[in-house]
């Protein structure tokens, strides 16, 4: 595991904990506003975007950690969960199907966990060092 793969750890738990502050005072924002003006109850498009944003740097953070693991559970489950996270956020967007808000601070509390474990536990410096 090179530098660059902690980074891209750090960079992952740095997004994921702004992605879920970003989600817990969503609605203490708008919670003000509900009673001002009936159409804005609803986030703006600038902050949705936000959820997005947080989205592709998540991403990329998952990319380049997994890039080089040698431990395959590791990667699958990076990937499993930021898809999980990905279509949780796109959901709530479209809102296809109802699911409870709250259910995105599993896959996000789940990312920050990975990237975690991934720094501390996965520090190796070459592709064979870590048992499978």
């Amino acid at each position: 595991m090179s530098n660059s793969t902690l980074t891209y750890d750090k960079i992952g738990v740095i997004s994921s904990t702004l992605c879920m502050i970003h989600c817990i005072i969503t609605p203490f924002i708008f919670l003000a506003k509900v009673c001002s003006i009936s159409c804005c109850s609803d986030a703006p498009v600038w902050w949705q975007i936000i959820d997005y944003l947080f989205l592709v740097i998540s991403f990329v953070a998952v990319y380049y950690s997994t890039k080089d693991k040698s431990l395959d559970w590791l990667k699958i489950f990076f990937w499993i969960t930021w898809f999980f996270l990905f279509i949780t956020i796109v959901n709530h967007t479209l809102e296809i199907i109802y699911l409870n808000p709250n259910l995105i601070y599993i896959p996000a509390f789940l990312i920050i966990i990975l990237h975690l474990y991934n720094m501390h536990f996965h520090k190796c410096h070459n592709k064979n060092c870590c048992p499978e």
